[in-house]
């Protein structure tokens, strides 16, 4: 595997900044770093368990959150629900329906993320939405300042590019915010530089071609993408969609993705009435096991 060194990486990043693009230099980034460099420490790659904000109602979702947290979470994506999820498979666009239609807002959304960072305030939150709930018509300075002040340490916003992304970027440079871009397999080789260095906090790189949602196996291509993803990144990596088991964790992280993440798969742990939260616990703690490198 090749990798970037630290000191190239770390002069690919302070050119993106002095060129005005990028929130890779912002207190939520910092915070970020520091998770995958604690679990980096610890010969691990960094585990990113997901849960839906409200899923099944408010409370639940609040124990959900802490509970992957105790059993081995580094970091923690919150999705924020939203009628028109385009990036959601069958299960997550399923729970963020539950989610709706038990009252979950953005403010309820944002209530949570308190709570959760008042909770475990160690633990970075990356709040996952989309371009409409986020900027509104707008620049996106009034969710961005909410979500900082809820501790979150970036957000990812799923349907946006670093084409439409400068001026939401510096917003979130104000308000301390890492913006989190995604790269897919079809990203050609220009492209995933570009989005690597606009990217804060981390680079979410997607596993396959197509949206959310467990998968029996993932493409063997997966490796490829991961190599090269690290290759050209000047910030830790993860590998998200598709990620349903030890073994896929395993495979990733003998690739040597930074990070995994896991959506979908956790939903499903839930039951189908999303409460069995000891079942999502057990299932974070198997996957968290598999993140060390042998």
């Amino acid at each position: 595997m090749t990798a970037v060194p630290p000191a190239t990486r770390a002069t690919a990043t302070n050119a993106t900044a002095a060129a005005g693009f990028g929130t890779n230099d912002t207190p939520g980034a910092r915070r970020i770093a520091a998770a995958f460099g604690r679990a980096a420490s610890a010969g691990r790659a960094a585990l990113i368990p997901y849960v839906v904000a409200g899923y099944p109602d408010h409370e639940t979702s609040f124990a959900a959150a802490l509970a992957a947290a105790d059993a081995g979470a580094d970091l923690l994506e919150v999705g924020l629900p939203y009628s028109d999820p385009l990036a959601d498979g069958a299960t997550l666009q399923r729970a963020t329906s539950v989610a709706l239609r038990a009252g979950a807002t953005l403010e309820r959304s944002v209530a949570l993320l308190t709570a959760i960072s008042e909770a475990r305030p160690d633990l970075p939150l990356v709040p996952m939405c989309y371009a409409n709930q986020i900027l509104g018509g707008g620049d996106g300075r009034a969710v961005a300042g909410r979500l900082a002040g809820a501790r979150a340490a970036g957000v990812i916003v799923a349907d946006m590019t670093p084409d439409e992304g400068a001026r939401f970027e510096a917003v979130a440079r104000d308000v301390g915010l890492a913006v989190v871009y995604l790269i897919a397999p079809t990203s050609t080789p220009a492209r995933r530089v570009e989005v690597a260095r606009r990217s804060g906090g981390f680079l979410y790189c997607v596993s396959l071609v197509g949206v959310t949602g467990a998968r029996a196996s993932l493409p063997p291509s997966v490796r490829g993408l991961v190599v090269a993803a690290r290759a050209d990144s000047p910030v830790p990596v993860a590998v998200g969609f598709g990620v349903s088991n030890p073994a896929h964790v395993r495979m990733l992280v003998q690739a040597g993705a930074d990070g995994v993440i896991v959506a979908s798969a956790l939903v499903d742990a839930l039951g189908t009435d999303g409460r069995n939260v000891p079942a999502l616990a057990r299932l974070v703690g198997e996957l968290r096991a598999a993140t060390t490198r042998a």
